[in-house]
């Protein structure tokens, strides 16, 4: 069972890392560890590097290590692509090391073999197309094209050139500091694409980050499904519920099954939570007065879902971007500036 937990373990630490990253500044988790967590992935490992190289080797060090910031972060460079594929290539081989031994499975069939090799196929292919396709450079060859498709609201988006291109900026395009270029539709510079994501690829990165998102929830399931698998083939469950007298329901097997191998370590954390839900309701009962007295603060769930004021705030301006959600999707699936009435003001104005 020691690849099983293997599996588990690392299942649940991305879990906790992925939401730590992505949803730690949340009101929700104001001053719990997940916003600790954030805070360290985003900024302080990187900040507690600095002063260890400062420390270590001096301002040499320092500035060395610049110098790498600089490359890494400020000009185009492979170094993030080379890491998602190192990421990904690793995963896919840990997965199959570990886990292709049990496919066919009880609950999965041969044809996984083959569906995980596609899924991770898939997902490479659109990486290599987000990053490798252009995101719709504006240049003075077809600076007027864009103007046409992206018209000024002279509220937002006034008239206005590009300081280092020298060509008029079309509403919603930007210079890119790193790639040096203006971007039609300019949504950001992706390290890990090493490109701009604009106008043109934007198609390509959202379907990049739904098929990663598919493709992860794939891989759980399946890794699920066999610890699910191995655990019938084991007889785990007819252990628990046939000697040892344990009712046949998830609640009831669920702890003992995930603690199958390490009995004494179960029995001994059950003591101490037992222990510790015995002193909180001795003081909670002792404090009962104090807690009737005082406001319950509003809970961070219904702080979090609650209408915030700026909803009832009635929007004047009309937003010429804004289509309607069916339009701006489609808006990104086929760019303006490939669509047919594009191409023709192109070719009469050429």
């Amino acid at each position: 069972m020691e690849v099983e937990w293997l599996l588990v373990i690392h299942g649940l630490v991305t879990l906790l890392v992925l939401i730590s990253f992505i949803c730690g500044q949340w009101p929700i988790f104001e001053g719990t560890f997940i916003q600790k967590i954030h805070l360290f992935l985003t900024f302080g490992a990187c900040d507690y590097f600095r002063r260890f190289v400062g420390a270590v080797f001096g301002q040499r060090g320092s500035d060395a290590l610049f110098c790498v910031e600089y490359y890494c972060c400020d000009r185009p460079n492979p170094t993030l692509q080379v890491i998602y594929l190192g990421i990904i290539g690793a995963s896919y081989y840990f997965i199959v090391e570990s886990s292709f031994k049990y496919i066919p499975g009880h609950y999965l069939g041969e044809v996984h073999r083959y569906m995980s090799l596609l899924a991770v196929g898939g997902g490479i292919l659109l990486f290599l197309l987000t990053s490798f396709s252009d995101p719709g450079t504006v240049n003075a060859v077809n600076v007027s094209h864009y103007l046409s498709a992206y018209p000024y609201d002279n509220i937002i988006f006034s008239e206005k050139e590009c300081p280092t291109c020298k060509i008029p900026k079309p509403a919603r395009s930007k210079h890119c500091s790193i790639c040096d270029r203006c971007v039609a539709r300019f949504d950001h510079h992706c390290g890990w694409m090493n490109n701009c994501i604009g106008e043109k690829n934007t198609r390509y990165f959202m379907a990049f980050l739904l098929w990663h998102f598919l493709l992860c929830l794939y891989g759980a399931v399946a890794i699920a499904l066999v610890l699910a698998g191995r655990l019938k083939e084991l007889r785990v469950i007819d252990i628990l519920t046939v000697y040892y007298g344990f009712e046949k329901s998830f609640s009831s097997l669920a702890p003992h099954v995930a603690v199958t191998f390490k009995w004494q370590e179960y029995l001994s954390w059950k003591r101490k939570v037992n222990g510790a839900k015995a002193s909180a309701a001795a003081l909670k009962e002792s404090l009962g007065e104090l807690n009737h007295e005082k406001k319950h603060p509003v809970s961070k769930w219904k702080a979090f879902f609650q209408r915030s004021g700026l909803e009832e705030v009635e929007v004047v301006m009309n937003n010429i971007y804004d289509k309607g959600m069916l339009q701006n999707v489609f808006e990104i699936v086929v760019p303006l500036s490939t669509r047919q009435s594009f191409l023709q003001k192109k070719s009469k104005s050429g």
